[in-house]
């Protein structure tokens, strides 16, 4: 939900986009002015895959070709029976000395940049656990389910299968696995690291998936439109992905929750992503400062979301994917409010979400007043929020790959599952009614925040009036007192 501004002067650099109004500069770009963008991509990225395809070819197992698009289960070199899984990172970490162009994509990802400062990089970590809950929420509901209003970029989405409600869940998480692996710590993020690694593989998945499509369409041209879209996982998304997991977040998804990030963080936040940019293979200078990533990001905002039918079917399938799910227990109703909080009503009603009754408004409502309250405390009291940061970062890796709640049942090397082909067809997933017995954790606990705040607020005001009505009570006594004195 965007907080309205009293104090906010519209000119002739105004713009409103899908809820969010902000000033137009020097630094935005024009929808003309990005489309270069769109036929630019990670060369060095594809031509090191096919240098590892040569060394160490895929597996038959990569290229499935059942229409459900649900990834067989590897069951790994230790007795089960199955084929290990291909580790692209490894296989480059392991030949780079002996490939030029292997070797020049180990020293571009290994060299690191002037402008890194690990301390800053390090507090950039700490902002994404000390905001974990709306962070996360937002990244859910507004980046990813939001992000597919980009009808240009859901083209390349729907192509994989990759967010049918069968999988949907599971691909979200592994996005998850890659975001806590980038904050997880500083060593993490170093060259060698956990975060370090998985952000080199997804360049690499990034790229086989431009090839496959690539190919497909070359035997078939209208199965993916260049022309149209773009080169598939082009700089434009890069540049777009980057901006969505950072910028996005800071001035539109934490804010709608009703927290602001302090200038500093956003410094710190926003230089993190832009090494994450750099390992990607994605362009930097959109991220050099808070200015410049904020333009990026609104630029993007206005020339980029549009949302198609095809946008429709995977927000929708998110929200499906995701109802009744452990370990929150959520409702499609809840989830859809949370969606529309976030993204707005005009942007809800273009990608097909239902509209809740407002008990489930007011559930997202105490949702906020939870994270607002929590926030209020780790400011206020700097061991608690140490505290909170450390747990959170052994938690919530804990939580993904636990596999009795729903979780990944391991880390993901980001393997290419998800493969198009000319019969994938992603489809808008069926309701399914979860069971009324179930508990609904996350609604229960917001529930009881919405209760207290209205209490707390009610307490409040309500001391404030008594106060007042004693003052006033006390003021016509003084004035009745005053009057008797100059009578007598």
């Amino acid at each position: 939900m965007a907080w309205p501004n009293p104090f906010r002067k519209l000119d002739e650099n105004s713009r409103y986009c899908w809820g969010y109004t902000f000033q137009w500069t020097s630094e935005h770009m024009t929808p003309a002015q990005l489309h270069p963008l769109k036929y630019s991509y990670d060369t060095l990225g594809e031509e090191c895959l096919n240098r590892l395809d040569e060394i160490s070819p895929p597996a038959s197992g990569e290229l499935p070709r059942n229409k459900s698009r649900v990834p067989e289960k590897d069951k790994g070199d230790d007795g089960g029976g199955g084929v290990k899984k291909r580790d692209l990172y490894e296989l480059l970490k392991a030949h780079h000395g002996e490939d030029e162009v292997l070797g020049r994509l180990w020293r571009e990802v290994n060299n690191i940049p002037d402008w890194v400062d690990w301390d800053q990089i390090a507090r950039g970590q700490d902002v994404f656990y000390r905001y974990g809950g709306p962070a996360l929420t937002a990244a859910t509901y507004q980046s990813l389910l939001g992000g597919m209003g980009a009808a240009r970029v859901t083209e390349v989405l729907a192509r994989t299968g990759g967010f049918s409600t069968k999988v949907a869940k599971q691909r979200m998480y592994e996005t998850t696995q890659h975001i806590l692996q980038v904050t997880s710590s500083l060593s993490s993020i170093q060259p060698g690291g956990a975060g370090f690694a998985s952000t080199v593989r997804v360049r690499l998945l990034h790229a086989a998936v431009r090839r496959r499509i690539l190919a497909l369409s070359k035997l078939r041209p209208d199965y993916y439109s260049v022309p149209d879209f773009g080169i598939p996982i082009n700089n434009l998304d890069s540049i777009a992905t980057i901006a969505t997991f950072s910028a996005t977040l800071i001035w539109l998804g934490i804010p709608r929750q009703g927290i602001w990030l302090r200038e500093q963080e956003i410094e710190d936040y926003i230089a993190l992503w832009r090494l994450v940019a750099h390992y990607i293979g994605a362009p930097t200078s959109y991220f050099s400062s808070p200015k410049s990533a904020q333009a990026i990001m609104e630029s993007i905002l206005i020339a980029e979301v549009n949302p198609s039918p095809t946008s429709r079917i995977l927000a929708n399938n998110i929200i499906l994917s995701l109802q009744n799910q452990s370990p929150g227990y959520a409702s499609r109703e809840f989830l859809t409010a949370g969606a529309r909080w976030l993204n707005g009503n005009e942007l809800g009603d273009c990608l097909g979400l239902s509209r809740p009754s407002f008990y489930y408004w007011a559930l997202v409502a105490g949702q906020c007043l939870f994270f607002i309250g929590l926030t209020f405390l780790r400011r206020t009291f700097p061991a608690f929020d140490t505290r909170g940061i450390r747990t959170l970062r052994r938690a919530l890796p804990a939580m993904i790959k636990n596999k009795d709640i729903g979780g990944l049942g391991g880390e993901t090397v980001f393997e290419f599952k998800y493969i198009p082909e000319f019969e994938t067809v992603t489809n808008l997933g069926e309701y399914e009614a979860g069971s009324s017995m179930r508990p609904r954790g996350v609604e229960r606990r917001n529930l009881v925040m919405l209760i207290g705040g209205v209490v707390v607020v009610g307490g409040v005001l309500g001391g404030v009036g008594w106060i007042c009505v004693i003052c006033v009570r006390g003021l016509a006594g003084l004035v009745v007192g005053s009057a008797r004195v100059l009578r007598g």
